[in-house]
C-alpha cells in the first residue's frame, strides 16, 4: 500500500499564489500518471494537472498558463505551483497516483487539501 502525503493549500486572495506538494510514502515503479484533481462543492472531481511517467504533462484548459506541475518521478513527487489564482479555483485538491505494478492496476488518492481563493 502507498500513502500520498499532501502539503500546502490554504487561503489566498485572488491574483495570489499557492504551492501544493505531494509525495508517495515509498518508491513505486512504473507509474503512468501522477498529479492533481480538484472538487468544488456540488461539482464532480476534475483533472487539474498530471505528469506522465514517460514524460510530458496535461493541464485542464481552465488552468493552462497559470499552474505548473513538477516533481521527481523517481520518488515520486508532484508539486503544483498555482499562480494568478481565481475564486473559481476554490476547491479541495487531491493528489493522485496511477500505474501498473506488474500484476494489477493501482490508483491511489491523497486525503485532500483545501484551497480557498477570496475575491
Amino acid at each position: 500500500q502507498v500513502q500520498l502525503v499532501e502539503s500546502g493549500g490554504g487561503l489566498v486572495q485572488a491574483g495570489g499564489s499557492l504551492r501544493l506538494s505531494c509525495a508517495a510514502s515509498r518508491s513505486i515503479f512504473g507509474f503512468v500518471t501522477m498529479g492533481w484533481y480538484r472538487q468544488a462543492p456540488g461539482k464532480q472531481r476534475e483533472l487539474v494537472a498530471v505528469k506522465y511517467g514517460v514524460g510530458g504533462t496535461k493541464y485542464a484548459d481552465s488552468v493552462q498558463g497559470r499552474f505548473t506541475i513538477s516533481g521527481d518521478n523517481a520518488k515520486p513527487t508532484a508539486d503544483l505551483q498555482m499562480n494568478s489564482l481565481k475564486p473559481e479555483d476554490t476547491a479541495v485538491y487531491y493528489c493522485n497516483l496511477q500505474g501498473w505494478d506488474g500484476s494489477s492496476w493501482y490508483n491511489y488518492w491523497g486525503q485532500g487539501t483545501q484551497v480557498t481563493v477570496s475575491s
